[in-house]
């Protein structure tokens, strides 16, 4: 079973993300004004999900289509042994622990705008 998170407030004004078998199973709003950047609201809506692992290539497609380009977001989910990071128009896909292949997609993150402190997800 795949595993992620998204923040609600990535994804573009009227779109809809759907996949099949995508389950929610929990969601939750914070106030995040300590930690988010210019032009990022001060309250995200975290949205835990999973899913069947064969649903991860169109979840991650669905995503990148979904997603806003500003200013700069991107979720992530894990599936089997891989860590999969979605940015709008950009898919990271790579071995957990596997350095080099999570720098390039961090190193992506920081050219699209993901604040420093934001590219921490989880290993």
């Amino acid at each position: 079973m795949l595993r992620g998170r998204l923040l609600t407030e990535s994804l573009r004004v009227g779109v809809d993300l759907r996949v099949p078998s995508l389950r929610v199973v929990r969601v939750g709003r914070h106030d995040v004004s300590g930690s988010s950047s210019t032009g990022q609201p001060g309250i995200w809506t975290f949205l835990d999900f999973e899913a069947p692992d064969e649903t991860a290539d169109d979840l991650a497609q669905a995503l990148t289509d979904t997603m806003t380009d500003e200013p700069g977001w991107y979720a992530d989910f894990e599936v089997g042994g891989d860590h999969v990071v979605v940015f709008p128009g950009r898919v990271f896909r790579y071995v957990k622990g596997d350095n080099p292949a999570r720098n390039k997609a961090v190193e992506y993150g920081r050219s699209v705008g993901v604040p420093e402190h934001q590219l921490d997800w989880g290993e």
